[in-house]
C-alpha cells in the first residue's frame, strides 16, 4: 500500500478556522446520543468531526452526557423513518429533571406548510410504489431547536452524518443555530463521483495532479484518502468510482486477489463516512484474465466465469457498491462484439451481483467513432437515444443507465439528452462532468452549477407531472428506487485538490445540489465562499486583532466571488464555440481553438461551416435529431423561429446574414461575444486583483497565474474564430475592430 507523493494539502471548505459565536455554544457544547449504537463506525466519525469542527471554530470540546443528565445542547435521536413524525410524540426530554411539555407534538412543532410538502413527497414516492434499493432513505435527517436545545433526528447512521456536517455548515458561514428547522432528506437516491484515475498515477481529463488513489500500479491509503472521504460526505456524496471507465493494463486486475485486500481496506473507510465503493470494469476481462477467450454475455462459459469472479470479489468486499461499465463505446469491447444487445451484457452482470446488493450502472456513451465526415445523415447526437430505447423494458431492476447531461460529449452548451425521460420503464442517472474537459481544464473559470441547474430544471414532458430531469433521475417520476446523478470528479493530488482553487466551487457545487436540487446554484456559490474564503481571512484578523475592516472586507470578498462564479460560464461561452454548435477545440487535448480541428475527423463532432452559413441540420429536414423529444420540445427545437437562440446552430444550419431577436446579424454576434468575452475576462482579473490581501495569498498567487492564461486563452479564441468565419463569410466587423 503506497502513501500520497504530496504529504501538505488544504482543507477545502472544512479548513475549521475560529468563527463568530452567535450565541451556536451553549447548543453543542453537550450532547446526548440516543437510538444510534456507539459502536458503529460512522456514529463515531461523526461524533468526530463535530468534536474536530466546534473546537476548530469555537474553540470548545463539545461533551458527551447521559440522557439523565442531560438539561441543553444537542440531542441526537434516531428514527428509522422520517415520516413518523407526523403521528409520534416527542419522547426523548420526557424525564422530569428537563422535560418538555408532552403536548408539543412533532406536527405542532413544524409548520403546516412543512408538513403539507413533506407528506406530498412521501406520498408521490408511494403512489408510484417506489422500488427498494440500497441508497432509498438513507440519509435523512431533520434539524430543529426549541427552548435551549438542538435536536438532531437521523434514520441512520448516513442521516446523523450529514445532519453533523449540517450543524458545522452553520457555524462555518456563522448562522445563528437558534431558531433552525430543517428536514432534509436527499433528493437523488445515488450521489456519486466518477474518477477517470489510472493505475499508473495519472488522470484522464484530469488538471489538478496525480491521482490520489494510484501510483505506480499500486493502491494508496493514507490521511489523504480519508480526508477526500470527509470532503466527499459533507456534501453528501454516497458512492465513489476510483479507477477510470476506460479499463486498462492493471485496472483489469483490480478484481482480483492482488487488490482485493487493499480494496476491502478503502471500503471499510468509505463506510464510515457513509460512501460506498464503485469499481470501473473491464467486460473484456475473462480474455484478459485467464478465462474464455470470448465475453460474449449469453455464454455460459463466460457466465460461469463472472459468477465465481463477482463470488470471489464480495466475499472479499460486501460493502462493494457494484460496477461502472463503458462498453462497445470509442475502442471498448461489448455485446455489439457478439451480436448481442446492451441490455444482454449489462443484465448479465446485474443478475450475478444482485444477490449481494450490488448495482450495474451502464454508460450509454455509445456511438459511431469512425464516422465518415462527408456523411451528412449520421448523426452522432442520435446514437445514444437510437441504441437504447428499443430496449427500454429490458433491463433489470438492478441495472441503472448513466446518461451524459447531453447528447455529445460535456460542452459548454448542448440541448438535454432526449434519452433522459425517453426511457420510462429503466432506471436512469444522470452524469455531468466537474473535471472541465471541454470548459477550460480548471485554468480557465468556469463555475458549472448553473449548467448543471439549467440541465435538472429542463421540462422533458415525459409525464403529466414530475417531468423535469430533476424528478426523472431521483426516481420521482416512474418510482425508480435506482437513480440519482454522477459527476466526473474534477480532483488530483495537486495541494489544493483541484488546480484552480475556485474549480474547488464545482466539486462542492455537485455534492450539494445532488443532494439537494432545488438549491439555486448563487446559493451553492455562496455557501462555498463563506466556508472557504471569508473565514480563513477572518481568522487572519482576528489574529491581527484588525476587526475594523472585517465585515466590509467579507462582504467585497463574497459579492466579487459570487460574481466571477456566476458570470463564468457565461463568459466562456462567449469567446469560445458560438450558439450550442460545440467543439471547434485543439483535437485530444480539448484546450485552446482549433475551428476546424474536428471538422474532417472520424468523431462526429462537425459544425458544417461553409461560405453562406454554419451549424448542423438537426431537423426533421436534416439527421431528424430534434424529433427525438417528447412535444412540444421537438416542434420548438424543429423550428428555426422557436428554437432557443443559445442552441440554434446545434439544431439549425444557419445563414451568417440570418437577424437573431436582438437584431444583430448571426456573423455580428459571433463577432461581438468574441470581443465581450475576452474583455469579461479582464473584468474578472481586476476583481479578483481587488482582492489582493483580503484572500489568503497562496490561493491568490495560484488563481492570478491562472487567470493570465485565461485571457491568453480567450483572446486565441476571439482571434481565430472571427478570422475564420470573416474569410468564410467575407463579411466584416460593422464595427470595424481588428480581425485578421
Amino acid at each position: 500500500m503506497e502513501e500520497n507523493a504530496v504529504k501538505n494539502w488544504t482543507q477545502l471548505w472544512l479548513n475549521y478556522i475560529p468563527k463568530k459565536e452567535h450565541g451556536n455554544i451553549d447548543y453543542i457544547k453537550n450532547y446526548c446520543i440516543c437510538g444510534f449504537g456507539k459502536e458503529e463506525s460512522i456514529v463515531g466519525h461523526a461524533m468526530k468531526e463535530l468534536g474536530s469542527g466546534v473546537k476548530g471554530m469555537l474553540g470548545v470540546e463539545p461533551e458527551e452526557v447521559e440522557k439523565s443528565s442531560f438539561t441543553a445542547g444537542l440531542m441526537i435521536v434516531q428514527k428509522l423513518s422520517m415520516k413518523e413524525e407526523y403521528s409520534m410524540k416527542e419522547e426523548y426530554f420526557m424525564e422530569e429533571e428537563h422535560s418538555m411539555d408532552e403536548e408539543h407534538s412533532m406536527e405542532e412543532r413544524y409548520s403546516m406548510e412543512e408538513k403539507h410538502s413533506m407528506e406530498e413527497k412521501y406520498s408521490m414516492r408511494e403512489e408510484h410504489s417506489m422500488e427498494e434499493s440500497p441508497f432509498i432513505n438513507e440519509g435523512e435527517y431533520r434539524l430543529s431547536e426549541e427552548a435551549g436545545t438542538l435536536l438532531l433526528e437521523a434514520s441512520d447512521g448516513s442521516g446523523l452524518l450529514y445532519g453533523v456536517f449540517h450543524i458545522l455548515r452553520l457555524i462555518a458561514m456563522e448562522k445563528p443555530l437558534k431558531g433552525t428547522n430543517v428536514l432534509c432528506r436527499p433528493d437523488n437516491p445515488l450521489r456519486m463521483l466518477n474518477h477517470w484515475d489510472n493505475m499508473k498515477g495519472s488522470i484522464e481529463r484530469g488538471y489538478s495532479g496525480e491521482s490520489f488513489f494510484f501510483n505506480d500500479n499500486k493502491m494508496i491509503l493514507d490521511e489523504r484518502t480519508r480526508d477526500y472521504a470527509r470532503l466527499a460526505a459533507s456534501v453528501g456524496i454516497n458512492g465513489v468510482v476510483i479507477n477510470n471507465v476506460n479499463v486498462n493494463d492493471a485496472a483489469t486486475w483490480l478484481i482480483t486477489p492482488k487488490y482485493l485486500n487493499n480494496l476491502k481496506k478503502l471500503s471499510e473507510l468509505f463506510t464510515c463516512y457513509g460512501i460506498r465503493l464503485f469499481l470501473s470494469l473491464n467486460f473484456a476481462a475473462p480474455m484478459s484474465l485467464g478465462g474464455p477467450d470470448s465475453a460474449d454475455p449469453l455464454d455460459e462459459q463466460v457466465i460461469t466465469w463472472w459468477q465465481q469472479k463477482i463470488t470471489e470479489v464480495y466475499t472479499a468486499i460486501p460493502n462493494l457498491g457494484g460496477f461502472l461499465v463503458k462498453a462497445d463505446s470509442e475502442g471498448r469491447p461489448g455485446p455489439f462484439t457478439y451480436g448481442r444487445t446492451q441490455a444482454d451484457g449489462a443484465n448479465m452482470l446485474a443478475d450475478l451481483v444482485k444477490p449481494y446488493g450490488g448495482v450495474i450502472i451502464w454508460r450509454c456513451f455509445v456511438y459511431n467513432c469512425t464516422q465518415d465526415w462527408r456523411d451528412y445523415k449520421t448523426d452522432r447526437a442520435r446514437a445514444g437515444y437510437d441504441n437504447f430505447i428499443h430496449m427500454d423494458g429490458d433491463y433489470h431492476d438492478n441495472v441503472i443507465l448513466q446518461i451524459k447531461n447531453g447528447p455529445m460529449d460535456f460542452q459548454i452548451r448542448e440541448p438535454v439528452s432526449p434519452l433522459l425521460g425517453g426511457l420510462k420503464k429503466t432506471n436512469q442517472m444522470l452524469e455531468v462532468q466537474a473535471a472541465q474537459e471541454y470548459t477550460g481544464h480548471q485554468i480557465d473559470v468556469c463555475y458549472l452549477i448553473p449548467l448543471f441547474k439549467e440541465v435538472l430544471d429542463f421540462n422533458t414532458y415525459c409525464a403529466p407531472q414530475y417531468s423535469t430531469v430533476a424528478d426523472v433521475i431521483s426516481g420521482r417520476t416512474f418510482g425508480n428506487g435506482y437513480a440519482g446523478m454522477a459527476a466526473v470528479s474534477n480532483t488530483g493530488n495537486d495541494e489544493n485538490w483541484t488546480g484552480n482553487d475556485l474549480a474547488a466551487a464545482n466539486f462542492y457545487g455537485f455534492g450539494r445540489l445532488a443532494f439537494s436540487t432545488s438549491l439555486t446554484a448563487e446559493e451553492i456559490a455562496e455557501e462555498w465562499i463563506r466556508m472557504t474564503f471569508l473565514g480563513r481571512m477572518e481568522a487572519k484578523h482576528a489574529m491581527e486583532e484588525d476587526h475594523s475592516m472585517e465585515e466590509d472586507h467579507a462582504m467585497e470578498v463574497l459579492d466579487t466571488l459570487k460574481q466571477i462564479l456566476m458570470e463564468s460560464r457565461s463568459t466562456y461561452e462567449k469567446y469560445t464555440s458560438p450558439l450550442g454548435i460545440g467543439w471547434m477545440v485543439n483535437p485530444h487535448i480539448h484546450y485552446g481553438p482549433s475551428v476546424d480541428g474536428y471538422e474532417y475527423s472520424r468523431w462526429g463532432t462537425y459544425h458544417r461551416a461553409d461560405h453562406l452559413g454554419v451549424g448542423v441540420d438537426r431537423t426533421d429536414r436534416g439527421t431528424g435529431y430534434a424529433g427525438q423529444y417528447y412535444e412540444p420540445n421537438a416542434s420548438m427545437y424543429n423550428n428555426i423561429d422557436t428554437c432557443p437562440e443559445e442552441l440554434l446552430l446545434f439544431f439549425h444550419h444557419v445563414p451568417y446574414t440570418h437577424r437573431l431577436k436582438n437584431g444583430k446579424t448571426l456573423i455580428q454576434h459571433i463577432y461581438d461575444s468574441h470581443f465581450e468575452g475576452v474583455e469579461e475576462v479582464k473584468e474578472m482579473i481586476a476583481g479578483w486583483e481587488s482582492l489582493k490581501g483580503k484572500v489568503p495569498e497562496d490561493s491568490y498567487v495560484r488563481v492570478r497565474e491562472r487567470f493570465e492564461k485565461q485571457l491568453w486563452n480567450a483572446r486565441e479564441w476571439r482571434d481565430q474564430v472571427n478570422s475564420y468565419f470573416y474569410r468564410k463569410s467575407g463579411i466584416g466587423d460593422e464595427r470595424g475592430r481588428m480581425i485578421y
